[in-house]
């Protein structure tokens, strides 16, 4: 059994590679020193957040006056045989669960291989790419419950899955703690090629080999070979390696928005995709470019991939300030040009409350 730490830099365990430190931080192997980490920090009144693979949050240079817990339950069970159903510790490395279901032809995650963090994190925030959310396939979350102190199992009714949303990212930061995620996967089923850029891709490769069709195992590694070349993939010799990925989600907004777009870039057409309600999802990333901030442009240690418009890069020398100042920069440029709010994908510790998810600048 393990005890708290004091003083444990954060910023080394986040891809941004940024912020300070933790006032006390626990890792947790099990559910009962989970259930012990909680009551010791409620016993305290200590603000509690929690870490998994670091891919999606933003640490404040002063770094976290409370108790971080590292949650690294392992563990892989598998039942059933169509669909085969995967029982996943919180803890587990995001990308080698996906590469171990492939492997085993089991289709439902292939386009969501190459993506940093830990299995915990992908039911919080809807995790998706190319196509594909992992709330296809999600069956199950269990989840501590810090209030009640008692675990609970949430299905997909109660998760309220939507565009990078979810039951578990409308509660407050300390209310619940995933500790398994069930995923229900379809043995033998045709790979999931929805996403324009991956059906050309794939289309490309089926051309090339003369075949009829990839399986999951040759469309996943499309993926990492797309993901690759946008440097969004996990490869610390990347120099966009530091980053949240995508640092903003993709604007939906009502069809009078997309008309004044459209005014403003004139005849080039805007990518568009219809959603319910009425609006429009729009590509933060084109929008971004079209509003003058072009791949690779910095400000000092921080700027923009070299590769993909809608990454966030530390450098060198950089600081949580400068990440949210740049952020400020980018939403506010975006803003000016089309009338569009961009909202930040990755959750903020340590920092002032803000509008629209991103912490007022700094004094």
């Amino acid at each position: 059994m393990s005890l708290p730490l004091r003083d444990v830099a954060l910023g080394p365990r986040t891809t941004l590679g940024v912020g300070g430190s933790a006032q006390y931080f626990w890792e947790v192997t099990s559910e009962q020193e989970l259930t012990l980490a909680v009551r010791w920090a409620k016993a305290r009144g200590l603000p509690l957040r929690v870490l998994g693979g670091g891919s999606n949050v933003v640490v404040a240079d002063a770094g976290f006056a409370g108790l971080v817990i590292h949650v690294a339950l392992r563990g892989v069970e598998t039942s059933g045989s169509d669909p085969v159903e995967v029982r996943v510790g919180a803890g587990e490395p995001w990308h080698p669960f996906v590469l171990s279901r492939v492997a085993e032809k089991q289709q439902g995650i292939e386009c969501l291989a190459g993506i940093p963090g830990s299995v915990g994190a992908t039911p919080i925030q809807n995790v998706g790419a190319y196509g594909q959310d992992v709330s296809e396939t999600i069956a199950r979350v269990e989840a501590y419950d810090i209030e009640h102190e008692c675990f609970r199992t949430f299905d997909t009714r109660a998760l309220r899955f939507g565009y990078r949303d979810s039951f578990f990212k409308s509660q407050a930061p300390d209310a619940f703690i995933v500790t398994r995620v069930h995923f229900q996967l379809a043995p033998g089923a045709p790979p999931a090629l929805r996403y324009a850029e991956l059906e050309r891709e794939a289309q490309r490769i089926r051309e090339a080999a003369e075949v009829d069709a990839l399986g999951v195992t040759e469309v996943c590694q499309v993926v990492l070979g797309l993901r690759r070349k946008k440097s969004m993939s996990v490869d610390a010799r990347d120099e966009n390696h530091r980053s949240c990925g995508s640092f903003f989600t993709n604007p939906r907004v009502p069809t009078a928005q997309v008309e004044r777009v459209a005014r403003e870039v004139r005849a080039e057409p805007v990518p568009q995709h219809p959603e319910p309600g009425g609006l429009v999802k729009l590509p933060a990333a084109w929008l971004i470019e079209r509003a003058g901030l072009a791949k690779g442009v910095r400000r000092g240690s921080v700027g923009l991939s070299t590769r993909h418009s809608l990454a966030i890069v530390c450098h060198d020398g950089a600081t949580a300030n400068d990440v949210l100042r740049f952020a400020h920069e980018v939403r506010a440029t975006v803003l000016d040009k089309f009338g569009v709010t961009l909202e930040p994908e990755p959750v903020f510790w340590g920092f002032p409350a803000g509008s629209g998810g991103l912490p007022p600048l700094p004094t």
